[in-house]
């Protein structure tokens, strides 16, 4: 009886064959560049035009760009060191993960603000000398003040990760962070403090877990956030192998020992109460029955566009993680049936992060994965109905294998509709500074820009000195703090200050900026999807059309901007559609660009704020 593509490597993954990179070729779908088979309920998918019908000008490759990049972090006020592991050598994988960083308005000025995971040392500090998080508040002239020990958040330990989301629906989004230990959930007051309400929400944890990304999801859509969490490896200080005992070494130079070896972490999800607590579902919900392990950053969005959101999840030197959300309060792992597990010759990657865009404007969201050095970062192309198809190759992002990435988003720096690729980069092991090995501790950043073709054009040592100066770098987050209609990176470090990247643009392409507040959905409005239409030549009347959603967590260990942001191009006015959490639509129709409309669900707009230069 013949096998569809799905069934047979479903038998792989019970078999745990590895392919060839020709036979993973010959089960590959053909790349299908226009609008999918559509289930009743699935979501719009566009049309993929031919490079000949774009409205605006391909990139020609070498042009200059419209943009910089320039490291502002000093002179902004961001003075605060990231503390984690040692300097020069460490003793434990724990040392090397470093920390994630959120653009988080925590006071929705609609300014976004800053904080910034921080971690400790095995030697421990001394009292009061801790090294602990900081929040840094928006001044909005460019310049941040830290308000730290004012916000109450002054608590000290291996912090990892940090996601966004208004758990109990009071107006005000509050922050999870998540720890090597015990995670803490800080409850927002809306005036620069908060309280840690962990015990009190019901996410004590009763043994010592290595807590990785997080993301705050609906995901049974009933307008309460529920919370999954990453977990990386059942790690003891007590018992963990040392680097000289073990005999564990890279290129040759003695380092930390790697997961291998060592029991995976088990993946956690917490279902909202609706009272201010959470109950643990992992069990119920299907987290733990996964091939892979050793879970590093999350991202949560609709990737088979039925409506309900899914979850990925970049694990380290295994299988990634496709958890497919049965709209029964259940999830299933089909990472390997849908394309989405291996490299393209059927081999687990050292995974880190995440993050989807749908960068071939096709409505369906795509998926962009950082990985450890001497390999490719992955690239996945949606085909649709949950399938997709590694275009690494064929997008011209396999040139680079030197660097090991971390952060990494789809984002559109130059405005022109087309979402650009930006990957922060630093070696795990800061061993290698000082040996024959040819990749440094501190690496400059990769930046791609989108030929609109389906390929990307690297352009790194075009974009700034922000970007190819060499840093530690892990964490990243995206956003326009200084509201001026282009989109920043901020990116964490290890041992380092971190940088702020201010993107300066010198073209005069438009922009729509949209922060949700739901009311039947979610009040941080996690999950909506939107839908942007746009003429930018009133005489072809062909529309620029784009797709995004509202997302908590991503990146590596980060939250961006939650205010979602679309260029477009030279267009005046665009139209908008939002897809609520809970099956609500609203459209608008001819929104004057530069500006950031406040939308409530129902269509209220509440707050218009004109924005740019």
């Amino acid at each position: 009886m013949p096998q569809t593509r799905r069934g047979f490597l479903k038998s792989l993954s019970r078999t745990a064959l590895v392919l060839s990179l020709e036979d993973v070729l010959s089960l590959a779908a053909p790349a299908q560049m226009g609008p999918q088979a559509a289930s009743p309920n699935s979501r719009q998918t566009f049309d993929v035009q031919p490079r000949s019908a774009k409205l605006l000008p391909s990139p020609v490759l070498g042009t200059p760009l419209g943009y910089s990049f320039i490291d502002v972090a000093k002179s902004s006020g961001l003075n605060a060191k990231t503390i984690y592991g040692g300097e020069h050598r460490n003793k434990y994988l724990l040392e090397t993960t470093g920390c994630g960083v959120a653009f988080y308005d925590f006071d929705h000025d609609d300014w976004v603000d800053l904080f910034l995971v921080n971690g400790t040392r095995l030697e421990g500090f001394a009292a009061g000398q801790e090294p602990i998080s900081r929040l840094f508040k928006n001044n909005r002239d460019g310049t941040f003040t830290d308000i730290t020990v004012k916000s109450g958040m002054t608590r000290s330990g291996w912090g990892q990760g940090c996601c966004v989301g208004d758990y109990d629906n009071d107006g005000l989004d509050d922050l999870f962070v998540s720890y090597y230990g015990q995670n803490a959930l800080y409850k927002n007051h809306g005036n620069g403090t908060f309280t840690d309400v962990t015990a009190k929400a019901g996410l004590l944890q009763k043994t010592t877990r290595w807590n990785t990304g997080c993301a705050f999801i609906d995901y049974d859509r009933d307008g309460q956030l529920d919370l999954f969490v990453a977990n990386y490896i059942d790690f003891d200080l007590k018992t963990a192998p040392l680097p000289e005992a073990a005999g564990c070494a890279y290129k040759g130079v003695q380092v930390a020992c790697g997961p291998p070896g060592l029991n995976g972490g088990k993946n956690l999800l917490y279902r909202n109460n609706g009272n201010g607590t959470f109950t643990d579902v992992s069990e119920k919900a299907g987290m733990t029955d996964t091939i892979g392990t050793y879970a590093l950053s999350v991202t949560v969005a609709d990737l088979d566009n039925d409506g309900w959101p899914d979850i990925y999840v970049a694990n380290d030197s295994t299988a990634a993680t496709f958890y497919r959300n049965q709209k029964n309060g259940t999830f299933k792992d089909e990472a390997i049936e849908s394309g989405i597990a291996y490299s393209p010759d059927g081999k687990p990657q050292a995974g880190m992060g995440v993050s989807v865009g749908d960068y071939n404007r096709d409505g369906l969201l795509d998926i962009v994965k950082t990985n450890f050095a001497g390999d490719t970062d992955s690239l996945y192309q949606n085909l649709g109905d949950g399938n997709f198809e590694d275009h690494t190759y064929l997008s011209g992002l396999g040139v680079n294998t030197r660097f090991l990435g971390w952060g990494v988003g789809f984002f559109d720096p130059d405005n022109d509709g087309w979402p650009d690729l930006f990957m922060s980069n630093g070696h795990v092991y800061p061993e290698v500074d000082g040996t024959q090995i040819d990749s440094p501790y501190a690496e400059h950043k990769y930046l791609y820009r989108n030929l609109r073709d389906g390929q990307f054009e690297e352009v790194t040592s075009r974009a700034g000195n922000g970007i190819t100066a060499s840093v530690p770098a892990r964490g990243c987050a995206f956003g326009d703090y200084d509201n001026d209609g282009d989109m920043d990176v901020v990116v964490n470090c290890v041992n380092a200050l971190p940088q702020l990247l201010r993107c300066d643009r010198t073209n005069t392409n438009t922009f729509l900026k949209i922060r949700l507040i739901g009311t039947k959905s979610n009040r941080s409005g996690i999950g909506a999807r939107l839908i942007v239409t746009a003429l930018t030549d009133p005489g072809t009347k062909q529309p620029l059309r784009q797709i995004d959603e509202v997302r908590s967590g991503g990146s590596y260990f980060s939250q961006n901007d939650p205010r979602v942001h679309f260029g477009l191009g030279s267009a005046t006015t665009a139209d908008l559609a939002i897809e609520w959490p809970s099956g609500a639509k609203d459209n608008m129709k001819g929104l004057p660009v530069n500006k950031l409309y406040v939308i409530e669900e129902g269509g209220k707009v509440v707050r218009t704020v004109a924005m740019g230069k």
